[in-house]
């Protein structure tokens, strides 16, 4: 039985380019599908959340020079490519995907509009939610804690390189070990970078609790909807 009727599922950018350098590696994608295809087939309702890092990043070298705000709308545009690429490998795997932009762009996606996402999500379609929040100076993280909050998300599910939160880098300390479970208060005390301060907040705020897990793991994500020990619990 999975542990929880609807999620939000925040991917990196980074993570489309499997071992590329940049853009977004084929094989990849298709099996980042697979493992949410798997999950969709639970019954669990999914929306997503895409960062933008493997074709431009607002805060990173490319930007240098640049105005702060142009440089982000730049990394928002960026998360709409990865969407719709998103969809569209959804849709070759025999899914119904939806792409909703925070940013007006209608010849290519919809606006998000709250109650449609909702509906979508009720008739068992996945929401990819692109351009971030819609506005500069905040990150996807924080767009994933915000959409997740406002859909009634169960819960966020930050997928990344690592199979959970640790007391130290576990490739710099082979002593490290993994959080099963940590509160909020914890993982601000010893200064654990589980996500960025906005996002952070806001999901401690709404109670809205975070799970850290590796998307390269395979059967990872339906380990965590069915509440196993996989990766780590950020709770109130």
């Amino acid at each position: 039985m999975p542990a929880y009727k609807r999620i939000l599922l925040k991917l990196s950018g980074e993570a489309l380019m499997g071992d590329d350098a940049y853009g977004i590696n084929r094989a990849t994608i298709v099996r980042m599908v697979q493992e949410v295809r798997e999950v969709t087939q639970m019954g669990i309702e999914v929306a997503i959340v895409i960062g933008g890092g493997n074709i431009f990043r607002g805060v990173a070298g490319g930007s240098v020079g640049m105005d702060r705000a142009t440089a982000d709308y730049m990394g928002m545009l960026a998360t709409v490519m990865n969407s719709l690429a998103l969809a569209d490998t959804m849709r070759q795997e025999g899914m119904t995907a939806r792409v909703m932009s925070a940013i007006a762009i209608e010849q290519v996606v919809e606006p998000y509009v709250r109650p449609k996402a909702l509906q979508y999500l009720e008739e068992g379609k996945v929401v990819v939610f692109a351009a971030g929040t819609g506005n500069p100076f905040f990150t996807t993280d924080t767009a994933a804690a915000l959409r997740g909050a406002e859909i009634g998300a169960e819960i966020v599910l930050k997928a990344t390189k690592v199979d959970g939160v640790y007391t130290a880098d576990p490739k710099k300390n082979p002593e490290a070990t993994r959080y099963s479970r940590i509160s909020f208060d914890e993982a601000i005390t010893r200064n654990l970078q589980v996500m960025d301060g906005a996002a952070f907040a806001l999901c401690r705020d709404q109670k809205l609790p975070i799970k850290v897990f590796s998307i390269f793991k395979p059967g990872a994500l339906r380990r965590v909807v069915q509440g196993e020990d996989e990766g780590t619990l950020v709770h109130v």
